[in-house]
């Protein structure tokens, strides 16, 4: 467990920290292996920064449990969620080690990249610029999977994380979105979110 300045307790849901954990882990399992195959030192980073919230997710619901528990039958009954949710913290591990291929510049065996050159689907980061014509657009209105084939599966604004965003979820300038997609699909979405593109092709 990281060394923590400070945390001030407040009452979370259980339900509400283990579907986060749940969703934190999920994505950096995808963010991490997209960082090693491809080399993306940011991705990697982003992994390392989710692995350090799903650490603090683990020590409130960890609280939350022992608060929870008054007697020994509640206990027993609380003893399967600290089970899950201490999965989903060694699963959040396991992606930082994978980021750490490209923040320790370690590397992966070629044959390795060129396997999954091959796999269709890809990742992508990219930051929202404020000449991008997806600014204030929702995520439904611009059907991007209909478009390009791209989805945008998680959105970070400043030191948030939206998880598999709403379609009325609003993008804005500087918001870092990360998408699954095909390479052509994911280029021209970089492209839209940086400005250098104009309008969505039909």
């Amino acid at each position: 467990m990281p060394y923590f300045e400070k945390i001030e307790y407040r009452p979370v849901p259980v339900r509400e920290l283990l579907l986060e954990m749940k969703n934190l882990s999920e994505l950096m399992i995808d963010l991490a292996y997209s960082a090693a195959l491809f080399n993306d030192k940011e991705l990697a980073e982003d992994v390392l920064a989710l692995e350090n919230r799903v650490d603090l997710l683990s020590y409130l619901l960890e609280m939350e449990i022992m608060l929870a528990a008054r007697d020994p039958e509640e206990a027993e009954s609380l003893a399967g969620v600290s089970t899950v949710a201490s999965a989903a913290d060694k699963i959040s591990d396991a992606a930082a080690d994978i980021a750490a291929i490209v923040t320790q510049k370690i590397g992966i065996h070629p044959i390795v990249g060129e396997i999954f050159e091959k796999v269709e689907e890809r990742l992508t980061r990219v930051r929202v610029a404020t000449q991008s014509i997806l600014l204030g657009k929702s995520i439904g209105e611009l059907e991007l999977a209909a478009r390009m084939g791209v989805d945008v599966i998680a959105i970070r604004r400043n030191k948030e994380w939206i998880i598999d965003p709403k379609e009325n979820e609003k993008i804005q300038a500087g918001d870092i979105l990360i998408a699954r997609g095909t390479s052509t699909g994911l280029e021209e979405f970089k492209e839209l979110c940086e400005g250098k593109r104009r309008r969505l092709e039909d």
